[in-house]
């Protein structure tokens, strides 16, 4: 049980926002900024920011113990100035060295954050007076997260045509501030309960990582959602090379369609996933997977020179897709949540969210390769994969106990 109550949800929702807003102001600037200010070359600013995000990937590990030992909150602070620094430094960087330091800041307060914040929000969940489940809070995160990028991405697109060197510093500085501005909020309004857990770290207290290795359910939907957040990715990846070099279409086309795809994210999340509270969150997953496999079924059939019919086709699988994600993201880690023991929640989702890390690494690779056979041959792969997924889904079904599978259940053990 808790023990106190959580406060300051609107501060978190609000700071997400925000924290978004910088990343959303940055993101379309992650290598030409540094190639725009300095004498470096490209490729070999490409080498020093990828080994900078190399290097945090044993983070994870040491956020989640620590997320359960002190809290997460502190670490999503810590995270948040940590990348405000970044950032910041990167106004002053001129050579391999600075872009190598900043990147590393950077970097590091990403894995801090992506691997303490839903652990925060989980904890601030179990302790809040609202009648929301965590599959809702999810939602409300995963759509303040959509409208701060979309936001952030709309004010780089206005103020980047200038195209002066000043307007690039003043990003790094506006994103820098953003961060600042988030952490401060959230450490300043946010409280959530603490856990209790087992000083002695045994596993009748709090299961280690040890016991989380043969956690055999937890085990099997962290490798499975690799797929889906590998297919989650996909739209942003390969839609504009498919749009301009498979479809010759129009080059509007592509960020018109991911514009879209970010508004309805940003309006329709939570009430969507409050709507699917009745049903198992697996099968909520599985049906996840099916619309992107739907999705990427329809994406392999489209051909060049026919905007007829291709466009139209190509905006109704969007939708599709953007249905599985609205689904998929909370859901998936309120499902997460849910199979891991209170005791070591942290360690558990900063876990999970290897899933996200390896298919940020086998994404890019996995459709560069197959588009370079045949336009069609990744959206038709993943498509595959995703079929396989539901199978995998059905089978987890069954190790998965009962009381977690739906939300409304779920907040009755908690209650009782």
């Amino acid at each position: 049980m808790p023990l106190t109550r959580s406060r300051g949800g609107g501060v978190l929702i609000s700071a997400l926002i925000v924290d978004s807003v910088g990343n959303g102001m940055f993101l379309p600037l992650a290598l030409l900024f540094f190639a725009k200010l300095t004498e470096v070359p490209l490729t070999l600013i490409g080498v020093l920011v990828s080994l900078a995000n190399a290097l945090t990937l044993p983070i994870p590990i040491l956020v989640g113990w620590l997320a359960d030992r002190v809290g997460p909150l502190p670490l999503v602070v810590g995270a948040q100035f940590a990348q405000g620094i970044g950032y910041l430094a990167y106004v002053w960087v001129d050579g391999p060295a600075g872009i190598f330091v900043s990147s590393a800041l950077v970097a590091l307060g990403v894995r801090f954050f992506w691997s303490s914040v839903f652990t925060a929000i989980a904890d601030f969940a179990d302790g809040s007076g609202s009648s929301m489940s965590k599959d809702s809070w999810f939602a409300w995160a995963t759509m303040a997260r959509t409208a701060g990028l979309g936001i952030g991405g709309l004010v780089t697109a206005a103020v980047i045509t200038v195209g002066d060197e000043s307007i690039y510093r003043a990003i790094a500085i506006g994103t820098a501030a953003c961060f600042v501005l988030a952490g401060a909020a959230i450490g300043a309004f946010v409280r959530a309960p603490k856990r209790r857990h087992d000083d002695s770290g045994g596993e009748a207290g709090a299961p280690g990582y040890r016991a989380m290795l043969r956690d055999r359910p937890f085990l099997s939907f962290t490798g499975i959602n690799t797929i889906f957040a590998t297919t989650s990715m996909m739209l942003a990846l390969g839609l504009p090379i498919f749009v301009v070099d498979a479809l010759r279409g129009p080059t509007w086309l592509a960020p018109v369609v991911l514009v879209g795809n970010t508004v309805v994210l940003s309006v329709l999340a939570a009430p969507v996933v409050k709507r699917l509270a009745p049903y198992r969150r697996t099968r909520v997953i599985s049906a996840a997977a099916a619309l992107w496999a739907v999705w990427c079924f329809l994406f392999a059939v489209l051909v060049p020179d026919r905007p007829g019919w291709v466009i139209p086709l190509l905006l109704v699988a969007t939708a599709l897709f953007t249905a599985a994600e609205l689904i998929h993201a909370p859901v998936s880690m309120a499902l997460a949540t849910a199979l891991s023991p209170p005791a070591a929640r942290g360690r558990y989702l900063a876990s999970f969210q290897y899933s996200f890390t390896l298919a940020g690494i086998i994404g890019p690779a996995f459709f560069a390769a197959l588009f370079e056979v045949r336009h069609w041959l990744p959206w038709l792969a993943l498509g595959v994969v995703n079929v396989l997924a539901i199978l995998a889904m059905r089978w987890l079904e069954r190790a998965v106990p009962p009381s977690v599978q739906r939300a409304q259940d779920e907040d009755v053990v908690t209650a009782g």
